[in-house]
């Protein structure tokens, strides 16, 4: 453990923002899951409407600067594409 106060303070800040950062990227892998499962098994009208949540919490995640907002537009783009190839 750090000797110094404001590395102290530090680690304490580095600790929150890992478990706050954590439970971010676990709620977008989650619904990037639902998306894929909805488009696995053929039901369009889900799939599109899961899509629209999925773009809405990876758009949050880049805001908060857990990703970058060119990873999070790069995800979005290929859940974008496998949803349009569904007929």
């Amino acid at each position: 453990m750090a000797n110094i106060t404001s590395a102290v303070k530090r680690a304490k800040q580095s600790e929150a923002s890992r478990l706050r950062n954590r439970s971010v990227k676990s709620t977008v892998l989650t619904m990037r899951k639902k998306v894929l499962a909805a488009i696995t098994a053929g039901k369009k009208e889900e799939a599109i409407k899961l899509f629209s949540e999925y773009t809405s919490t990876l758009d949050k995640a880049a805001k908060k600067g857990v990703i970058a907002k060119n990873n999070a537009n790069r995800k979005k783009s290929r859940v974008a594409q496998s949803v349009s190839k569904m007929a």
